[in-house]
């Protein structure tokens, strides 16, 4: 779903109202979040904490933001199947499609990512000032971007590329100090007759009663359990794996997954999607929510409206819009992830890129308000539930946003990044902390401030330097605010 610009008046309304559904500023919604390809499943809360979960946690916590990359075969069709478009998202065109294995098969035999250059797929995350990343090792397509032992359906052996994308991908973190993670597809997999999720070649997962019609358990253990062993044994160090659609993940199957990950690198994050709890809750597809979920989380997102490259979606978020939405997650201590889908030659397409290193330019003067900073104080600057029970477009209840500003912390500080100019003095919220001064995070440049009672009133200064978004510091007496 995309908005359009008509009347003004008309078109304020209606961004309004999106921004109420999608939690995005009104002035800047140009772009929907994309829908889910399918229900997204509940996230998992994490286990209690625990000091390892903690020590594993601290650098994830730090960052908050990070660059999510969708790469595969499903680049080459590109959305489009025999000259039809097929509708959805571009990496699940073999399952919209109904494409059969063997004729998916063929694609390998064309794809030659020529224009991939690990280092410079790094430096525009670094560029973007995304602090980690996260690359598909195995969609749902059951295709590995890796050179298995396991299966010959991997990169190496079925492409004339010939090369271990993630093992060039992993050098070039490592040289430049950029955390990797790996997504794995643990349950569906199109490619395996024992897999989840291919009832066009091979039937049913389950029967009404919903007893398994596959030997799901053979599937895991063959190649899904081993692949996840290649990855923590072979490309240095990996900072997270991100396990997605957990279809029939018993408990018993889902603590397979974490045993191996917790013995071959301990320190590895586990995400919400594998079916069991993870460290952290991943919320649905593009889904920001009102209120912090848990303690740590992560939001999954795209940047256009597919995962996957499609050639016909070029509706890209502007880089305000994103810094809206990072620094919207930020204020409820989370993290985003934000999702690029490279061409089939392996270059990202130049136009999200544009856009990542805006946001980028705006975060090497205003990062100080967004890593490793704390939670609003107060939180009632980001919106409220509808009081009268209305759903939002994926039934759940709806919560009205607000996108004039948010605030993020430190001790002694409080950021308050301002979306919109205020046209009256700013009263702060309930503060019983002495205020010792504010100011421009950007120049420095001081805010006059004057008491009204109990409030502190601050004259901000128009217009701003920097209209997508300006970060004014109150330095406060104490590390907490006391409210």
């Amino acid at each position: 779903m995309s908005s359009t610009v008509q009347s003004l008046r008309r078109g304020l309304v209606l961004a309004a109202l999106a921004a109420a559904v999608w939690g995005a500023p009104a002035r800047l919604l140009a772009q929907a979040p994309a829908p889910a390809p399918a229900p997204t499943p509940t996230p998992t809360l994490p286990l209690p904490d625990d000091p390892a979960r903690a020590q594993r946690l601290a650098w994830f916590k730090q960052a908050k933001y990070g660059m999510f990359i969708h790469f595969g075969l499903y680049a080459i069709p590109a959305g489009e199947w025999k000259g039809k478009t097929i509708p959805g998202i571009g990496e699940w065109i073999m399952n919209r499609a109904k494409i059969p294995v063997t004729e998916y098969e063929l694609l390998a035999k064309q794809f030659n990512p020529v224009k991939f250059n690990a280092d410079e797929w790094v430096q525009l995350a670094q560029d973007a000032g995304m602090k980690y990343m996260v690359i598909t090792s195995k969609h749902h397509d059951g295709f590995a971007l890796f050179d298995s032992k396991v299966s010959t359906w991997d990169i190496v052996d079925a492409t004339p590329f010939k090369r271990d994308l993630l093992k060039e991908l992993a050098a070039a973190c490592q040289r430049k100090g950029m955390p990797l993670g790996f997504y794995y597809s643990q349950a569906q997999d199109w490619h395996e007759k024992g897999g989840a999720g291919n009832d066009w070649d091979f039937g049913p997962d389950q029967g009404p009663d919903g007893k398994e019609l596959k030997d799901y358990d053979g599937y895991l253990r063959g190649k899904a359990e081993p692949q996840v062993r290649e990855l923590l044994t072979s490309y240095g160090p990996v900072a997270l794996i991100w396990f997605d659609t957990p279809r029939m993940m018993s408990k018993e199957r889902g603590q397979r997954f974490v045993d191996i990950v917790r013995t071959l690198q301990p320190k590895t994050l586990i995400d919400g999607r594998l079916g069991v709890a993870g460290d952290y809750v991943s919320t649905g597809d593009n889904v920001i929510p009102g209120t912090a979920p848990a303690d740590a989380w992560e939001v999954p997102a795209t940047i256009n409206h597919t995962w996957g490259f499609r050639k016909d979606d070029r509706d890209w978020k502007s880089p305000g819009d994103i810094t809206f939405k990072l620094v919207d997650i930020a204020s409820k201590g989370g993290n985003y992830l934000l999702n690029v889908g490279p061409m089939s030659d392996g270059v990202i397409p130049p136009a999200s890129q544009a856009s990542l290193r805006e946001v980028g330019r705006w975060l090497k003067v205003n990062g100080e308000a967004v890593y490793g900073a704390g939670p609003s104080p107060w939180g009632d600057e980001a919106g409220e539930p509808s009081a009268r029970g209305t759903k939002d477009l994926r039934g759940q209840p709806l919560f009205l946003s607000r996108n004039e500003w948010r605030a993020t912390t430190r001790p002694g500080r409080i950021y308050l990044t301002f979306f919109q100019e205020p046209r009256v003095p700013f009263a702060l919220p309930p503060l019983k902390n002495a205020v010792k001064r504010v100011y421009r995070l950007a120049d420095g440049a001081p805010v006059e401030t004057k008491a009204d009672g109990e409030r502190t009133l601050l004259n901000i200064a128009r217009p701003f330097p920097d209209p997508m978004a300006t970060v004014i510091v109150v330095e406060i007496e104490g590390d907490a605010v006391t409210k």
